[in-house]
Formats: C-alpha cells, sequence, structure tokens
C-alpha cells in the first residue's frame, strides 16, 4: 500500500500553483546522522522530500520551477556506483528518479554548483526552508552570491526569498484519500500491538520485555521501526510524560501506561492505553481511569467539522476537572478551578496534535490568531490523562503514583470523525476481559 506517481506529481503541481510567477522552490533530502563512530543511524527521509517525491535516499535535492522550457521537475542525487552499492545497497541513480520517480530531469548531486545557480539564475523569488538547516542556509547563500557577482553581466539574482514550510505544510494538513488508507493502516497494526502486550503482560516482566511485544508486532507487519520512541511505564513511572528508560520491572496492583504506535508507509500510528499490570483494575485506579475515558469521549465529539481545533481540548479539561472534583482531589467549583487553571498539576499538557507523516505532524493550530476549524482530512490525536505525581501531598495517598492517558487517532470527516484505531480495547470490562482470556 502506498502513494501513486500520479498522486506525488499532483502533489508538485499543487505547491507549484501556489508559488507565484518567475519562482524556484528549493527543498534537501534529510542528511545521514551519525550514531556513533562509524555507525549510523538508520536513514530517515525528511518528510516534506518524501511528501513531493517518494524518494527515500539521502544526498538529494528537489527543485520545482514552474514554467520551465525542459521540466518543472528537477532532482539532483547520487550517481551509480557499483562498487558503493555492493557495500550500501542499491542506488537509483538519475536515469531512475526520472522513470521511477518523475523527475523531468536528474542530475548528479556532485554537479549542483555547476547547475543549480543557473537554474536560480532570473527568477525573482526563491523558497525554502529557511533556517531549518543552518549548513543548506549557507549553501543556498552561496549560489545566491554566486549569481550576484556577475550582476554586472546582466544576470538577475533573486531579490525575494519565502519560507516554503506555510504552503507545504497546510497541504499535508489535508490528506488524500490513499494517505488516509495508509493511516488506518498504521492505527490497526498499531492496535493489534496493544491487544497482544495486553495478553502477554503479567507482573514480574520489566518494562523493555513489554516494549519488545510491540517492536516484535510492528516488525512483522511490514513496520521496519517505530513512529517515536515507546514509552513503557509501570507505577509512578506512568507519571513522567515522556518516560523512555522503559528498564523496571512491572509491579503487581500498579498500572502500565503504554504509548506506542508504528511507523507504515512513512505514516504514524500513536496509541496510548493505560492498564493493569495483573489484568484486575483496583477501585481507585477504576475511579480515575472513568474520568479519564469520559474526557476522550468528550473530546471526541467535539471532532468535527466546523468546530475549532481548542474544543475537544476544553471538553476533556472541564470533564477532567468535574471528575477530580467528584473524587476530593480538587475542590472548588468546577467553572472556576477550570478558569484558574487548577486542573494542571495533574493534566498538564494539551488533549491532542495533528499527525501524519510525522508523528506531531505540521499544519498551523491559529490562523490570525484565531484557532484553526477542523475540516474533513485533517487527523489528529485525541490523548487526555490524569497524572498524580507520587510526590503530590495536597492529596490522599491512596492517588499517589498513578498516571492514565488514553489516546487514539481521529479523522475528521464530512459528517463527524471516524477513530483509525478504535481497535486497541479502552473500556475497562473490555481490558479486563482481554487479559483474562
Amino acid at each position: 500500500m502506498q502513494v501513486s506517481k500520479a498522486e506525488f506529481n499532483r502533489r508538485r503541481k499543487n505547491l507549484m500553483a501556489h508559488m507565484g510567477d518567475n519562482s524556484i522552490a528549493i527543498l534537501p533530502a534529510a542528511p545521514v546522522r551519525k550514531r556513533n563512530r562509524d555507525v549510523d543511524f538508520p536513514y530517515r527521509q525528511d518528510s516534506d522530500f518524501f511528501y513531493l517525491t517518494g524518494f527515500k535516499e539521502p544526498q538529494a535535492l528537489l527543485v520545482l520551477k514552474p514554467g520551465r522550457k525542459h521540466g518543472e521537475f528537477v532532482m539532483f542525487c547520487r550517481e551509480r556506483d557499483p562498487e558503493r552499492e555492493l557495500w550500501d545497497g542499491y542506488i537509483a541513480g538519475p536515469v531512475r528518479a526520472c522513470s521511477d520517480y518523475g523527475a523531468d530531469d536528474a542530475f548528479p548531486i556532485s554537479d549542483i554548483d555547476e547547475i543549480l545557480p543557473g537554474l536560480i539564475e532570473g527568477c525573482d523569488k526563491v523558497l525554502y526552508s529557511m533556517g531549518a538547516n543552518p549548513d543548506f542556509d549557507r549553501q543556498v547563500m552561496g549560489w545566491i552570491n554566486a549569481i550576484r557577482s556577475k550582476s554586472r553581466s546582466g544576470v538577475h539574482p533573486p531579490n525575494e526569498f519565502m519560507v516554503l514550510d506555510h504552503i507545504l505544510h497546510d497541504m499535508r494538513l489535508f490528506k488524500s484519500k490513499k494517505e488516509i488508507q495508509i493511516m488506518s493502516k498504521a492505527g490497526r497494526i498499531s492496535a493489534q500491538a496493544h491487544i497482544e502486550a495486553m495478553r502477554a503482560c503479567k507482573p514480574g516482566m520489566m518494562e523493555y520485555q513489554l516494549e519488545a511485544v510491540y517492536i516484535n508486532h510492528f516488525t512483522r507487519n511490514a513496520c521496519r521501526s517505530q513512529a517515536y520512541p515507546s514509552i513503557v511505564g509501570g507505577g509512578k513511572n506512568a507519571c513522567i510524560l515522556h518516560y523512555t528508560d522503559n528498564d523496571q520491572p512491572l509491579k503487581d496492583k500498579e498500572l502500565v501506561l503504554v504509548d506506542a504506535g508504528c511507523e507504515y508507509g512513512y505514516y504514524a500510528g500513536d496509541i496510548t492505553r493505560t492498564f493493569p499490570v495483573n489484568g484486575k483494575f483496583t477501585e481507585d485506579q477504576k475511579a480515575l481511569y472513568q474520568i479519564v475515558l469520559d474526557a476522550q469521549s468528550a473530546a471526541i465529539k467535539q471532532v468535527k467539522p466546523g468546530n475549532h481545533w481548542n474544543l475537544p481540548h476544553e471538553a476533556a479539561v472541564m470533564t477532567i476537572t468535574r471528575g477530580l472534583v467528584k473524587l476530593g482531589l480538587l475542590k472548588g467549583k468546577v467553572n472556576q478551578l477550570v478558569k484558574s487553571g487548577a486542573y494542571k498539576p495533574f493534566y498538564m499538557h494539551r488533549t491532542g496534535h495533528w499527525i501524519g507523516l510525522d508523528v506531531h505532524d505540521v499544519g498551523d493550530y491559529k490562523i490570525a490568531d484565531q484557532w484553526r476549524l477542523l475540516e474533513p482530512g485533517m487527523v489528529l490525536t485525541v490523548e487526555p490523562g490524569i497524572y498524580v505525581s507520587p510526590g503530590e501531598k495536597s492529596v490522599d495517598a491512596r492517588w499517589r503514583g498513578i498516571g492514565i492517558r488514553i489516546e487514539d487517532d481521529v479523522l475528521v470527516t464530512k459528517e463527524g470523525c471516524e477513530v483509525l484505531t478504535s481497535k486497541a480495547p479502552k473500556k475497562i470490562a473490555d481490558i479486563e476481559a482481554l487479559m483474562a482470556s
């Protein structure tokens, strides 16, 4: 399951339609990043670059030049090298950049300093991701200065620079039919991993052993990597929002919070489930858990076209605050507690984020300082939580050290919304029944 060449072409055409006359867009591939000494991290293409090309190799550059006589899509990439391919794997080369990836022209990356200034020359506007890569910023200015040095000969250098991200990231915010299919698959694979983990979990396991259940399932289902480092926090570790040590034993009568999702076809799944290590919630755990589940349900109901981005968060905050008052963790009038932010020691993060090629995907949350309205094709997470720090002296000791989060990926549809990760159980009775089986 993958995006077609025709869709990549439509994306490039769409971007060029927004660039304006006599302009050029330049976008580099992600650099190779060193892990240690002579070992690199597994290579993962820059999401913007992949979105426009589908090209997965390093040392490449995309150029879009609307109206160019010899073709608007130009690629620079590595040349074929049989000796290097013997060590590092197959290289597409300029020929396949044209035949397989739709480039109108392709050149060796080694020739970029000779060819690219000529493509920029005469353009009024240059679009690129300014500030994202200091080394590339210097390279771009080197090409511009080379053109400026010829101005006495009548050469016309660009006089306007524009950030490419704004146009491109707004495009990425709206998912196509194929993207939704891929993200649905990522959601199903991620959900099934949570099911397997619930079945495997038992007191005495190490957090990393539970994490291994997820990694194993992802790999067996064509996902060579996680969408992000998994959080597997047992007991009080669940109160650390970005806990990734995952090296402690899972204890009887405690909860474990797992935030884990696969990357399938370059698109992220992102699910959090919290469940009892021994398969049975205590009464106190049930009470807090149900508040979070109710908060997520209230938030998801607000995910529909025409509602603004912050409404799901507002619904979650109201539900959590009301629940904490009912249990005695907060005291006072609910509306006043919400207004003052009294809930924040227990719920300190936002209720969601955009998701797509990046787990925290691109796209503005506000436009002209107003919350953005939700529209069909957007995909976001909904992930309320309650975290009672072990050191929280303002509450009864029985609540301390309990951390709970419930997260799903939600697609905005014409009628309302669709939960792409619904296969992962989250009702108390469903979790207990699964773990008992």
